[in-house]
């Protein structure tokens, strides 16, 4: 039970940070300047030290939870959690702090916004 409890509340916490890092990056570039933006980039990387340990707690409780279950539901979840884990390993914490930088810089160019463009699709890529 205290697994289970740990996973659901893990994972809700790191369903509402991915959800409040799209929705601020989409609003602050959408509607405010690049002071905003940037600011939005800075407190997303200072985030990440609290969403990557939920991720790894979330990845842990299920696993742990689902063990060796031949279940279809948690083989295909078991097959795509390593995906899903890569893409925020390689490609999403790596952009946010490539989008820090460079946003601290001022240097909204178009490597920001190529990088901004892929971030956005490789989050919509976890939740497809």
């Amino acid at each position: 039970m205290m697994k289970r409890n740990v996973h659901a509340i893990a994972g809700v916490l790191a369903f509402c940070f991915i959800a409040v890092f799209w929705t601020s990056t989409m609003v602050a570039e959408l509607f405010f300047d690049h002071a905003a933006v940037a600011s939005v980039k800075l407190a997303i990387s200072y985030a990440l030290i609290a969403f990557v340990p939920c991720m790894a707690i979330v990845g842990a409780t299920g696993f742990a939870m689902g063990g060796k279950s031949t279940f279809p539901t948690l083989v295909a979840k078991r097959r795509r959690m390593p995906i899903i884990g890569a893409n925020g390993l390689l490609i999403l914490i790596p952009a946010a702090i490539f989008l820090c930088s460079k946003a601290q810089s001022g240097e909204f160019d178009r490597s920001f916004y190529t990088v901004q463009l892929l971030e956005l699709l490789a989050v919509r890529l976890i939740f497809s």
